[in-house]
């Protein structure tokens, strides 16, 4: 790696991807009406799942814990669904489009090589990620920009358990260098554990509400932007400052 160059490490679900897409593919089965609130609630036990395997310090593959979590979210509106049908939900990660600002926010990263290594990181398995980059239509154009997908696998545990970013530092080779390493997500778990490990984090605000999460004021984000284009932007002129 490059001397003095940063990293910037991106969540994928929620922060390049938008799960919201899933509600199409619900709709076939559902109605669009029920469609947004069980896509909204498959995300809702997708994560909280995670967060209670942590805890019991246990572990599952992000993927059975999608699949798990559907089932969570149909049974709650007391809906059933056929193998077939749960398979064909489960394959639309693979189909995810971006929010719209990505592409442009990509596109800079790539103009800037010289500034920043760019990498995936992710709860997802190692080929679900990888899956979820190659057939997304809006994301796989731009698959050589990332140098790696980091991933939990290895790790087994999940965002924000500290191994998990302890295990991206290895990774990307900055163990030394953590003040140099940028981790970008919507998610504000995923921001108070990559500044409780002693990175940066630029946290994706799409809804404008500004930083409302107060489990820990000494734990804020470094940059808060409305989307990973104005992240991206304020993480490079940081950057040519320091």
């Amino acid at each position: 790696m490059a001397a003095g160059k940063i990293v910037i490490a991106f969540d994928l679900y929620g922060t390049l991807l938008s799960t919201e897409s899933i509600a199409r593919e619900l709709a076939k089965l559902y109605g669009e009406q029920e469609a947004k609130t069980l896509a909204a609630l498959w995300r809702q036990y997708q994560l909280e799942y995670t967060w209670r395997i942590n805890c019991m310090g246990q572990y599952r593959p992000f993927s059975d814990i999608t699949h798990s979590a559907l089932k969570h979210a149909l049974a709650e509106h007391a809906l059933e669904i056929s193998d077939r049908d749960a398979d064909e939900l489960m394959k639309a990660y693979d189909r995810l489009h971006v929010f719209p600002e990505v592409s442009a926010a990509l596109g800079l990263l790539k103009d800037r090589s010289n500034q920043a290594d760019v990498y995936v990181f992710s709860n997802g398995t190692d080929a679900m990620v990888a899956n979820s980059i190659k057939s997304s239509p809006d994301l796989s154009p731009h698959a050589a920009l990332f140098k790696s997908l980091v991933t939990v696998e290895d790790v087994k545990a999940y965002k924000p358990d500290m191994r998990v970013y302890r295990h991206l530092v290895k990774q990307v080779g900055k163990e030394n260098s953590e003040d140099d390493v940028w981790v970008v997500s919507a998610n504000p778990f995923d921001i108070t554990g990559a500044r409780a490990a002693g990175l940066k984090a630029a946290f994706i605000d799409r809804p404008g509400k500004g930083w409302i999460d107060h489990l820990d004021e000494t734990r804020r984000p470094t940059v808060v932007a409305l989307g990973v284009e104005e992240a991206v932007k304020a993480i490079l002129s940081a950057a040519n400052r320091s």
